[in-house]
């Protein structure tokens, strides 16, 4: 194993002895393993970026992100889609793909010599939303309740509909350039034969295959959820299971569904598959039950390993970044972060949400508050992982500046300005909407 990865592990282990304490007075983990990362990696950069770029690194981030979007699904609360089901379309099924759709015309144009397919993942990788750098702004009596409600359930389920575009779109993105050389040159002379394989059966399986093989995932997902929520639902209403056992039962739903549906001869999307395994997983448990969630108690042993992972995540962001600042910043890059992280949010939360009846303020927050976390980061080693060199350093560059922008403008930005809002703008907000949620808010 890399020294930097056990270094990674002392990190975490370290803050985690200290964290109550330094949290008290407002520093946040991710922020510090970031910056104890970004520390580090200086003793050896080059070292780091290749630690990253290895099989298991890979298998790492794949496993942490297959555990991250079953917890995402499974905390989600009160039926299906959290009780704001036409918000939550409207979020996912129109501002998300014009946000990516603005991202990606906005990177064809400011990079033109990338190709479409990363300038695609690049969009996969800076448009999903997570509050892990930010969770004082779920927490804050000066954002309406109903937005906080309607970003939670966001949050958890933005991330697990974009998995099977970046998983199609990496795949391609790989796979093309060889193709397109041997295209341009009509010979294979200089190719890796074994490698000209696997490059034209991704390639395949990326472009025709990716919409079966997100129903085979759809269709785990479903099966084991269904099958272990019930199975625990049966178990404890007959006290044969405690809530130690159902602990370990949500842990290794994911894991399960995540090594299923990636087995060689099923090969499909296994985090499309850890996702809707949390979804079903969630429902069967709590269905005909006076449960609105799955109950935190069971959850408590696969959170707690998701924020172990998460902290691994930030301490590795850190070391990203000082790789990303050693190789200089694009400004281009740049550019695309900082829109992503404001125009390409917030304008297409605006149209979505136009002839609904969420208010011009509530838009106003839920647009501006969107903060990229984990799952940036993953979808960025993956892409970094895959990529040749050509294109993986802009996926590392643009990934740290969202996620690290991200830290700044939601996580210390956003907090001084709400703090200086009147309270009663937020709680009048809140309360004008709250007998209005059967009017829009319904699943």
């Amino acid at each position: 194993m890399p020294v930097i990865i056990l270094v990674g592990f002392v990190a975490v282990a370290l803050w985690s002895l200290v964290a109550h304490r330094f949290e008290r007075i407002g520093i946040a983990g991710p922020a510090a393993l970031a910056v104890l990362g970004a520390l580090v990696v200086t003793a050896d950069v080059p070292g780091f970026t290749a630690a990253i770029d290895s099989d298991v690194a890979q298998h790492v981030v794949e496993l942490i992100l297959a555990v991250l979007l079953f917890v995402d699904a499974c905390e989600v609360r009160g039926g299906l889609f959290g009780g704001e089901g036409r918000a939550l379309a409207r979020l996912v099924l129109i501002a998300l793909p014009l946000s990516l759709a603005l991202v990606v015309v906005t990177g064809a144009w400011l990079l033109p010599q990338t190709g479409i397919f990363v300038i695609v993942v690049i969009a996969c990788i800076v448009m999903p939303t997570d509050f892990a750098p930010a969770t004082a702004l779920l927490r804050s009596d000066r954002v309406p309740a109903r937005v906080r409600r309607i970003l939670n359930v966001e949050s958890g389920y933005n991330d697990g509909l974009i998995s099977p575009v970046f998983g199609m779109s990496l795949a391609i993105a790989v796979a093309l350039p060889t193709l397109i050389r041997i295209a341009d040159t009509g010979s294979e002379a200089g190719v890796d034969q074994k490698q000209l394989e696997k490059n034209i059966e991704d390639f395949i399986d990326a472009f025709f295959g990716a919409v079966p093989a997100t129903v085979v995932a759809i269709v785990v997902g479903i099966l084991l959820g269904g099958a272990f929520g019930l199975l625990t639902r049966w178990a404890s209403r007959r006290g044969w299971a405690d809530t130690t056992g159902v602990r370990f039962v949500t842990l290794l739903t994911p894991l399960l569904a995540f090594g299923l549906a990636t087995l060689h001869g099923i090969g499909a999307n296994g985090f499309v598959a850890a996702f809707v395994a949390g979804v079903v997983f969630r429902v069967a448990r709590t269905r005909r039950t006076d449960l609105p969630a799955v109950p935190h108690a069971e959850l408590l042993l696969v959170e707690e390993a998701s924020a172990v992972a998460a902290n691994f995540v930030w301490f590795i962001l850190g070391g990203m970044t000082t790789a990303v600042i050693v190789d200089g910043v694009d400004w281009r890059l740049l550019v695309i972060a900082v829109l992503a992280l404001t125009v390409f949010r917030a304008l297409p939360v605006y149209l979505s949400m136009l002839g609904s009846p969420v208010t011009w303020r509530e838009r106003g927050y839920i647009g501006l508050i969107g903060p990229r976390g984990t799952a940036s980061i993953v979808f960025g080693l993956l892409a970094f992982n895959h990529l040749p060199d050509a294109d993986s350093g802009d996926v590392l560059g643009v990934t740290v500046l969202t996620v690290v922008g991200s830290i700044l403008l939601h996580g210390v930005v956003a907090p001084l300005v709400l703090r200086r809002l009147p309270a009663r703008d937020a709680t009048t907000a809140a309360a004008r909407v709250g007998d209005g949620r059967s009017a829009g808010g319904a699943d």
